[in-house]
């Protein structure tokens, strides 16, 4: 089996550290520190190579997007995921910027509507914050929910699109 060639590098966008992976073809992470062992977690079997120049492109439409330049991203991905993960995370593309939707209503629009669970699972493994937004899915009660970049990031992302106070 060929191992994946992951290109990756470390930047500070508006003073927050990210780490940003991808293969040849796409974006395949983002993260919300420099720690190395986030990336290995989702592919724990990738060849990685810190290559700055791959990634710009990745780089400046985040900071973009952080700033409230631009709304949605223009990026190739190349993520991996079970057939399962790829529908929700595909699911959570359609939200639009500044809304939100319950765990619930991503489990009743992929037509599995008893699969909230999973759905919830499925969001955790998604390997692109902000690009697959997952910010953008909070409790049947509104409230924030958990987030891979932490609750305190989620906050942010939703404040930046006018959706928290």
């Amino acid at each position: 089996m060929d191992m994946k060639k992951l290109y990756y590098h470390q930047f500070t966008i508006l003073k927050q550290p990210y780490l940003l992976a991808a293969t040849s073809t796409g974006l395949a992470f983002v993260g919300s520190s420099d720690d190395l062992s986030e990336l290995s977690k989702f592919y724990p079997d990738a060849s990685l190579i810190d290559d700055e120049s791959k990634l710009r492109t990745s780089r400046n439409e985040l900071e973009d997007y952080l700033s409230g330049k631009i709304k949605t991203f223009d990026l190739e991905l190349d993520i991996s995921g079970t057939a399962f993960q790829k529908k929700v995370w595909q699911a959570l593309r359609q939200i639009p910027y500044g809304q939100t939707k319950s765990y619930t209503q991503i489990a009743e629009e992929i037509h599995e509507p008893k699969a909230v669970r999973a759905v919830g699972s499925a969001i955790g493994k998604n390997p692109v914050l902000m690009v697959v937004p997952c910010h953008r899915v909070v409790t049947k009660a509104g409230k924030v929910g958990q987030y891979r970049g932490g609750v305190e990031m989620k906050r942010k992302l939703l404040k930046l699109e006018g959706h928290l106070k």
